[in-house]
């Protein structure tokens, strides 16, 4: 089967954006369709200044709402990054292969680096080299494609790139892996900036419907949702982007089209209304389950460990061949498991 693998990066609450991009179909096409692996990305949410507290909250809230999500872990492997070493393993030998032109011409890179000096902090190394470890990810398990937002593709093309270097230079060791983006809602917008995407690490609430939100507090977002002074509603991403974002996030919904829709609304307020209580009813499961499984917390850490066997047990043959085929030499086995292995005389005296 095509082994397909993506992650959530544990910097915020999970938000509709997050759902109707990427989560919905994990759970509805790809963990049926292929071998998938899903994985809270802890290790990237270190990144920049951090609490660590709510890193293994919010960790533990995303592991629990990919479940109520739908995912199945009979049906695919649902883990923590940090729980699998393969991972880091792997970063370096692709950070030797890595250039720094290539992780400096990153847009996220550019962007957060922005950020974190506007705000009169000091840029992390981790923040430069991240794209590695994020290739590493997806290249430690034979991965065939990457479902990402458009936003994440620049860092699926350089996992490619990594993966094409090294089976030239040290012999065919990595599968190269595609992007596959969804073809509606891939980028739900901030509804207070819809020419910014609504992420889960933004501070601007008012603009972004968390997964959890309240019916109510869904319906006040959208219906103070950012358009235009235009009468007419259009789909028009490029000149209208607020009406567009509406209209994306309603199709995406109800399995519309964008553009279609358009013709049927006459006035701003009746599109806001139907696109609130379409979210509305699309989040009404997921928060039901949420609420089931935060009664059984042993249930979804008995899913991550689980799921972490099965990742490193999938990770660790391919990791291992990329150390020996880039020079490393094998570490020599302990006889019956680490027990009386002999120690060497190295000739040191008192």
């Amino acid at each position: 089967m095509t082994r397909v693998f993506s992650g959530i990066k544990p910097t915020g609450h999970l938000t509709l954006g997050n759902y109707l991009g990427a989560m919905r179909r994990w759970a509805a096409v790809d963990q049926h369709q292929s071998d998938a692996l899903f994985c809270i990305v802890d290790l990237h949410a270190l990144t920049v200044d951090h609490d660590p507290a709510r890193v293994r909250r919010l960790s533990r809230q995303a592991a629990t709402l990919l479940l109520a999500s739908g995912l199945d872990p009979h049906l695919c492997t649902v883990f923590v990054q940090s729980h699998v070493d393969e991972h880091t393993r792997l970063s370096y030998l692709l950070e030797c292969l890595a250039t720094d032109g290539e992780m400096r011409r990153m847009i996220q890179y550019k962007e957060k680096a922005a950020r974190e000096r506007g705000r009169g902090g000091s840029v992390r190394l981790s923040l430069l080299t991240y794209p590695v470890l994020m290739a590493a990810d997806i290249l430690a398990y034979g991965t065939d494609q990457v479902p990402v937002g458009d936003d994440q593709t620049q860092h699926v093309e350089l996992a490619r790139d990594i993966a094409v270097r090294f089976n030239q230079r040290y012999g065919h060791t990595f599968v190269v892996p595609r992007a596959t983006p969804p073809q509606v809602a891939a980028r739900v917008m901030n509804l207070q900036d819809p020419t910014s995407k609504m992420g889960k690490s933004d501070d601007s609430g008012p603009g972004i419907v968390y997964l959890l939100d309240e019916p109510d507090v869904v319906r006040r977002k959208i219906m103070r949702a950012v358009t235009d002074s235009a009468r007419d509603v259009v789909y028009d991403p490029e000149a209208r982007p607020g009406p567009a974002n509406l209209l994306e996030i309603l199709a995406a919904c109800t399995g519309g089209n964008p553009s279609e829709l358009s013709g049927v609304y006459e006035t701003y307020g009746a599109l806001k209304r139907d696109t609130a209580d379409a979210v509305v009813e699309v989040l009404r499961p997921v928060q039901e389950r949420h609420r089931e499984l935060c009664t059984d917390p042993g249930y979804v850490e008995g899913v991550l460990r689980d799921g972490a066997e099965r990742a490193r047990a999938m990770a660790r043959p391919t990791v291992d061949a990329a150390y020996r085929a880039i020079g490393l030499l094998p570490a020599a086995e302990a006889e019956d498991a680490g027990v009386g292995a002999a120690v060497p005389d190295i000739g040191v005296t008192a």
